[in-house]
């Protein structure tokens, strides 16, 4: 039987000895006597959890007191209303930049609580760049800037960031947090869906700035405050509890592989590999700009688009699975998150030449 390698978008792959660490785990935690889905929240037990969780992001991401840790709920989309919800109150404007169909998302809903101006869009060329910082027409008086630094559908990457900006930077980090060294303090806030590059899905992480936290109103309904979320140190009511247990035994494993420099390294590694392969004979092909390509999301088509539903088909047998790209544009996705070991890219690589040469 061949081994089985989930190139899903997410929910995701995950480290295969977090998930054994899990399962040894389910029945008894650390002696308890109860699994980590039965406790109670507010358990020290539980309390000790999330801590550690929390001090060991602080410690991978390298953050400074002057920020909160949040774990939410609600995913990344309840973030595309709650940061303006919090940010946007009696404010004039908040600035978004549109490199992708979650920007989009996270623009329509902005548009729902205040005025949004969308400062630059690559939509005119079907998402395939980003547009340079010089060509953002940003409003003097905005709350903040949002950015979709990974879009997860159409394999766009912010490698670096703007910097001297008017207004806090924003965001959604979804799909490649973790992925790299962060210098927080280029942002304001930043927040991400869990399910991706991180843990299992239920688990919103967020991190802003401390300051940033004055303006949230007290007219925000408690449970979409982020004032009310901190000062109750994310158990306002019950968390993700399970999520945050995996999602900590998961900053745990980046420690021990060496941490986020490591990671990248081996990230660049992996996704290096797979656009050498598109990039070689013209038989697959990207639509993403080689300088904007996403180390994560890895979106390709084959030149001949009617062998692509054959493709897909063939790789699952061949225990590669959850290729195909997202039902918006259609291709062919490889999400190769963290956790993919670099044999399953070499799997995959093996795969695609396979089938090039059988149908090239």
């Amino acid at each position: 039987m061949n081994t089985i390698y989930n190139f899903s978008a997410g929910p995701a792959v995950l480290p295969k000895v977090v998930l054994e660490q899990a399962r040894e785990e389910m029945l008894d935690w650390s002696g308890s006597g109860m699994s980590v889905m039965e406790m109670s929240h507010r358990s020290k037990e539980f309390l000790s959890i999330a801590e550690d969780a929390e001090q060991n992001l602080r410690s991978l991401i390298g953050l400074g007191d002057e920020y909160q840790v949040l774990f939410l709920q609600g995913g990344a989309s309840t973030q595309f209303s709650m940061i303006p919800m919090n940010l946007l109150h009696g404010a004039k404007v908040a600035d978004y930049v549109c490199t992708g169909q979650w920007s989009k998302k996270a623009i329509k809903e902005g548009k729902k609580i205040g005025t949004v101006n969308v400062a630059a869009s690559s939509e005119e060329g079907n998402f395939s760049e980003i547009p340079s910082v010089d060509s953002w027409n940003l409003s003097a008086d905005a709350s903040y800037v949002h950015i979709t630094s990974n879009e997860t559908i159409g394999g766009v990457e912010f490698h670096d960031y703007p910097s001297d900006l008017p207004s806090p930077l924003v965001a959604d980090m979804s799909s490649h947090i973790l992925s790299r060294p962060l210098d927080m303090s280029q942002f304001g806030l930043i927040y991400a869906g869990a399910q991706k590059n991180i843990g299992p899905a239920g688990l919103t992480i967020v991190v802003v700035r401390k300051d940033l936290l004055a303006r949230v109103s007290p007219e925000v309904p408690s449970m979409f405050s982020y004032a009310v979320q901190s000062d109750n140190e994310s158990m306002f009511n019950t968390p993700p509890t399970y999520a945050i247990y995996v999602s900590g035994l998961v900053f745990k494993w980046l420690d021990e592989m060496g941490g986020l420099s490591v990671i990248e390294q081996m990230n660049i590694k992996k996704s290096t590999m797979i656009y050498d392969q598109i990039d070689r004979t013209g038989f697959y092909r990207s639509p993403i700009d080689k300088q904007y390509r996403s180390r994560m999301n890895v979106p390709f088509r084959i030149h001949d688009e009617s062998l692509e539903d054959l493709f897909l088909k063939d790789a699952k047998d061949s225990g590669l699975l959850q290729l195909k790209g997202h039902r918006s544009v259609g291709g062919i996705r490889a999400s190769i998150y963290n956790a993919m070991p670099l044999e399953g890219v070499e799997a995959l690589l093996g795969f695609m030449q396979h089938f090039e040469k059988k149908h090239g």
